[in-house]
């Protein structure tokens, strides 16, 4: 499996049923339901493909990468390439289960898409849309590079990746649905429209700021380990 074929797989399976626990099962599982869908998608896509491509699945995380120095910028184009395919896929096979119910429909109940504002969730502002999705990607990154930096232990990379993701989602589903994937965000915005669409810049901006933030902390040298006396 090419690294690329990994990124698209684990994105689409992130987004399946990341977006789909939101859209298919949200009225019996809930927010925490939803939130552990995410988190385990990513843990069980860390497995899977993290020894072929890292499991990225995510662009601001590939951005991440290039700040901290990690990864060149031509194969985080590459990888981001997979990752928004991968999750526009995701989002129409998700629209097309969704469509063999007979009272769905997308105006109405959406594609699991981010937003802030009147009519959305908790209705929250703008500013703090912005302001939670650039920390929680922040912090975000601090995890994924610490948990696969030099010295942290390999084989639980990917849970605690995966469990950040669950805590981060239980904080902040009513403030934005949570993004801190400009993929997952694109994906289900494209087929839903309107609003989804014209919020769409938000959640690509605001992750990638808070990822290339957290590589260049670590580029710097500022959060290396301690060293052997």
């Amino acid at each position: 499996m090419s690294k690329q074929v990994a990124e698209f797989l684990g994105t689409f399976t992130l987004v399946l049923f990341g977006c789909g626990s939101a859209v298919i099962a949200g009225a019996d599982i809930g927010l925490t339901g939803i939130s552990f869908a995410f988190g385990l998608a990513l843990i069980g896509m860390a497995y899977g493909i993290g020894p072929v491509s890292g499991c990225h699945i995510n662009p601001a995380v590939s951005l991440g990468m290039v700040a901290a120095g990690r990864m060149t910028l031509p194969e985080a184009i590459k990888y981001i390439i997979a990752q928004v395919a991968g999750a526009i896929v995701a989002a129409l096979v998700l629209l097309l289960i969704a469509t063999g119910k007979a009272d769905y429909s997308v105006a109405t109940n959406g594609l699991g898409q981010n937003g802030w504002g009147a009519g959305y969730l908790g209705e929250y502002t703008m500013v703090a849309a912005f302001v939670f999705e650039v920390v929680a990607t922040f912090l975000f990154m601090v995890v994924i590079l610490g948990a696969t930096g030099a010295g942290a232990p390999a084989a639980m990379a990917g849970l605690s990746i995966g469990l950040a993701l669950v805590v981060i989602h239980l904080v902040g589903i009513n403030v934005t649905g949570v993004s801190v994937n400009p993929a997952r965000s694109i994906g289900p915005a494209l087929f839903v429209g309107g609003t989804a669409i014209t919020q769409l810049w938000l959640f690509i901006v605001a992750p990638i700021i808070g990822a290339v933030l957290a590589g260049a902390l670590f580029k710097s040298g500022m959060l290396d380990g301690p060293t052997e006396s």
